[in-house]
């Protein structure tokens, strides 16, 4: 005896008893033919019980054959109607197919979209209405008991419909031709190339338009009356539980939702769709089921409970199964939020002694926000106690978090404070428990309102006599911050974007202050020469004195020095060497530029940094964040030290919620407390800078020479051998010497072998990558313009820069961090001028920051950083105040490589939490061996013809 069972989630299952008299009839050619098959697969068979047809024994485990979709429906529209040798329950699925043959062939299917393994499949659906629902209703009532044991007759059926309709339909369509993409995705089975999650809705409208033979059910949730629910209840009264009718509605085709009330006047076939249909919802969504009812109506009665959940959850189960629910007016959750207030004098002690600011006494409290309303005490207690998470709140109905509001209210009781130093409220933001909601807004009063509040506007400082400049507005304003900071004595961070105007600022600063104690200013080297240039042009009155070399001032003739100057200019390797000497002046300020070269705070550079005392600390950053906030930390530590508190304490309030979790509030809270303390304009708005060009980026892809690849594949080779039985920092250091072999040799095979070769060879390029950037050249030379050409690797410009020279007859200066600061000036010098060399090359490390380089508006990205802010730092050489031209930025990469494959991924990965790729490159070496294989296969698109 043959069965079926239909298993939803895998199909027909067809078992054998094996259980004959002798003189059965053979089975249809159909059948015998999938008997032949082996049964590979088990069905678990539920028998009902002799005589207790509702009472099932334990399922058995039966050898099956499991028949896909389209073998299913071409078995059971062959199966006869009656067969000695076919069971029942495999007869009531052929019943089933032959109904949804006749639905079909009287056209009532209409085509869907899917969404599959990432592809949108066209597919045939009944339309469904109440005819159908009926005809299902029932089938699910003479279903065998064997498919009712297994599972719920409702659920086998949907599924059966919903597998079978569409091999039914192609089955009877055939394959006529069809020139519109969706008809012939739909006909021949093809996953439709232009699918959409809107195309997708609109066919499921399109569907629901059909089915218009019935009135479609409605619940409309009723509010409490006013009288059940006083917001004035006096203190300590119990409040009784509120109940929330669903109100039971039909709505026709264009018309509005009517109640269906239970009397005699009503229809009675309404009344029956009405019940079915509920009883429908109730299915879809169980915490309607045993809920009271409104006597004399089909209404239920919801406690709080259910309808906080119907709104979240609830109204899109019972939308997916067709049914609409309206919402009272338009209330929805509310999330809460933090604000907080801080008082604080208008004139303050730093003003009249210039005390250090973070020292500066405020009083603060916080407040809890709900939406736009700031809740009273009384207003919290009565959302703290309330028994759900929906409360009436000034005259309307409010969803919020109960438990989240009553953890705000103790912190809101607990957290508050009078004459409290600004540090230490501070450090309690950064270091003790946090508020339980996002902190949203800060309010404040006296000077710290000019701090603490968003948008509000320091006093603002006339240019001083002496500054051989017009600032820009935006200019104006940072100079207004910094002197607002200055006299409060509170540390800051300018973080302008690169070229915006840092140096400017400061200097009109230092002339607006005419201090008498001098200013200690920390640059790279290859920034010194530019400080100084920039004092001399825009405040030439100011005396500057550069600490730089063997011969510099040392002892009693250093101090006299610094007493003689307004400025003095240094760099980090000389700070930390005469640390000592440095630590015992009497500093008005100290300014660091480019301050992210202290973003570890371990290293001996940020120590000496934090070891100098001064009023004022002023760090100055186009990139205060690289790649991990705690750089951030590091910076802002020596701006005002502490403030952030240890670094493992910032990891773990800061760095790893945002980095590894994305936590809003984590970020929201780390924005309030750091946000005074950083002033940050980017070049690209419009509101900060109008008249600067645009800048065009674009990835330009290199072919491999034959040399090159046959390089690369022993590179490759190579390292897959030493990582085969490699562990630990030996593995790791095998994959990270790989990674810059590979890079060298996607440079030039002369860069990779280092044995002095020329960089052609027969006359031919051997480096697909510098027979590019020649045409490049060749381009750029010929419209009169200049160009930037940027490398990590020193004897990789040391090999092309003469290759470049004598090409195109013009010097190549070579930028690197060999080359002493009296030639660095020079070259930038040189090239600035009208007729300076049209070409500079320069290292990645040595001329990334602080240079002005506007005379080229051609900035070309030889080998890769794989670190975008770094890559940008360099671009900003030439895309800065100055230019007139557009900037075109072109970063070479070779196809096929690994190269190709990093810069897919740093693409991808746009966010801070994302920035395990921007550390630079030891995340490779996490990889496992087929990652990396991976990772460093050449493509076979990667030679060149």
């Amino acid at each position: 005896m043959l069965h079926g069972l239909w298993s939803p989630g895998a199909g027909l299952m067809l078992w054998d008893d094996e259980v004959t008299t002798g003189d059965e009839p053979d089975l249809p050619p159909t059948h015998s033919q999938i008997l032949t098959r082996t049964f590979r697969h088990r069905a678990s068979v539920s028998f009902p019980s002799a005589g207790h047809s509702a009472t099932a024994r334990a399922p058995v485990q039966v050898p099956a054959i499991a028949l896909a979709p389209h073998d299913a429906a071409d078995l059971l529209l062959r199966t006869p109607p009656d067969h000695a040798l076919i069971s029942g329950d495999l007869l009531f699925l052929a019943h089933v197919a032959r109904g949804i043959e006749r639905w079909v062939r009287g056209g009532r299917v209409v085509p869907a979209l899917k969404l599959m393994d990432g592809q949108w499949w066209p597919r045939w659906r009944l339309v469904g209405g109440e005819r159908q629902r009926a005809w299902l209703s029932e089938l699910a009532v003479s279903m065998p008991s064997v498919q009712r044991a297994s599972e719920r007759p409702k659920k086998v059926l949907d599924d059966v419909v919903e597998e079978l309709t569409d091999p039914i339909v192609r089955s009877l369509l055939g394959r006529p031709d069809s020139e519109h993409p969706l008809l012939s995705a739909l006909i021949r089975d093809d996953p439709y190339a232009d699918g959409t999650q809107q195309i997708s809705t609109l066919l499921e409208n399109w569907r629901g338009s059909l089915t218009v033979d019935e009135p479609s059910l409605v619940l409309r949730l009723l509010e409490p009356d006013d009288d059940e629910t006083d917001d004035n209840e006096p203190e300590g009264t119990e409040s009784v539980e509120s109940f929330w009718t669903l109100q039971v509605c039909l709505r026709a085709d264009g018309e509005a939702p009517r109640p269906v009330p239970m009397s005699r006047k009503v229809d009675a076939a309404l009344l029956s769709i009405a019940v079915r249909k509920l009883g429908e919802a109730v299915a879809a969504y169980p915490r309607l089921r045993d809920l009271p009812s409104q006597e004399g109506t089909l209404d239920l009665l919801l406690p709080t409970s259910v309808v906080i959940d119907l709104v979240e959850h609830g109204a899109t189960a019972l939308a997916t199964a067709g049914t609409t629910v309206l919402l009272p007016r338009a209330w929805t959750r509310l999330d809460p939020s933090m604000r907080l207030r801080v008082e604080s004098p208008a004139v303050t002690k730093a003003a009249a002694d210039r005390a250090v600011g973070m020292d500066e006494l405020v009083s603060y409290d916080w407040q809890l926000q709900l939406g736009d309303m700031v809740l009273t005490e009384a207003e919290m207690n009565k959302l703290a106690v309330a028994k759900g998470d929906l409360v009436r709140l000034r005259g309307q109905w409010v969803l919020a978090d109960g438990g989240q509001l009553a953890r705000a209210a103790r912190y809101v009781a607990e957290h508050h404070g009078d004459g409290t130093a600004l540090s230490t409220l501070m450090r309690e933001m950064t270091l003790a428990d946090p508020p339980p909601a996002p902190v949203q807004d800060i309010r404040a009063t006296g000077w710290a309102a000019t701090l603490l509040e968003p948008g509000a506007v320091p006093e603002s400082i006339p240019v001083p006599d002496g500054v051989n400049a017009v600032l820009r507005p935006y200019q104006q304003r940072g100079l207004d911050w910094l002197a607002f900071m200055s006299r409060l004595g509170l540390g800051a961070v300018l973080a302008d974007d690169m070229g915006l105007g840092k140096t400017l600022q400061v200097l009109t600063l230092l002339a607006h202050e005419r201090s008498s104690k001098p200013t200690l200013l920390v640059a790279p080297m290859s920034v010194v020469g530019n400080w100084q240039r920039e004092a001399h042009k825009f405040t030439p009155a100011l005396r500057v004195l550069v600490h730089h070399g063997p011969a510099r001032s040392k002892g009693d003739e250093l101090d006299q020095a610094i007493a003689e100057h307004d400025l003095i200019v240094t760099t980090y390797a000389l700070m930390a060497k005469d640390r000592a000497q440095l630590s015992e002046q009497t500093w008005r300020r100290v300014v660091l530029d480019e301050a992210q070269h202290i973003k570890n705070a371990g290293t001996v550079q940020a120590k000496a940094a934090l070891a100098i005392p001064a009023e004022h600390k002023l760090a100055l950053t186009g990139t205060p964040v690289e790649n991990r906030l705690d750089e951030l930390r590091s910076i802002l530590d020596f701006a005002n030290p502490g403030m952030l508190g240890r670094p493992s304490d910032f990891r773990k309030r800061f760095s790893v919620p945002i980095e590894r979790e994305n936590d809003e509030n984590a970020v929201s809270r780390l924005r309030a407390i750091t946000s005074p303390f950083i002033l940050r304009r980017v070049k690209t708005d419009p509101t900060v800078i109008s008249d600067l060009p645009d800048k065009n980026e674009m990835t330009v892809r290199a072919n491999l020479t034959a040399e090159q690849a046959a390089l690369y594949k022993a590179v490759v080779d190579e390292m897959m051998a030493q990582i085969a039985d490699a562990k630990g920092m030996k593995r790791k250091g095998a994959v990270l010497s790989a990674l810059t072999r590979l890079k060298q040799v996607c440079n030039h095979p002369a860069h990779f072998l280092s044995d002095g070769s020329p960089v052609l060879k027969r006359g031919q390029h051997r480096s697909g990558k510098i027979g590019l950037v020649e045409d490049m050249l060749d381009s750029i030379l010929g419209d009169n313009e200049k160009v930037l050409l940027f490398t990590q690797f020193r004897e990789f410009g040391e090999l092309v820069a003469p290759y470049f020279a004598d090409r195109f007859g013009a010097e190549v200066p070579f930028l690197h961090g060999g080359v002493s600061k009296s030639k660095r000036d020079a070259m930038v010098e040189k090239f600035q001028s009208a007729d300076g060399p049209p070409i500079m090359m320069l290292s990645l490390k040595a001329g990334g920051t602080g240079l002005n380089l506007t005379a080229a508006n051609h900035v070309v990205h030889l080998d890769r950083w794989w670190n975008p802010a770094v890559e940008n730092q360099a671009t900003d050489r030439a895309f800065r105040i100055g230019q007139r031209k557009n900037v075109e930025v072109r970063k070479l990469l070779c196809v096929g490589t690994v190269e190709e494959r990093i810069d897919s991924m740093l693409v991808s990965k746009q966010g801070l939490a994302d920035l395990a790729v921007g550390t630079g490159e030891s995340w490779v070496t996490e990889m496992d061996t087929a990652e990396l294989q991976e990772l460093f296969r050449l493509s076979e698109d990667a030679v060149g013809e």
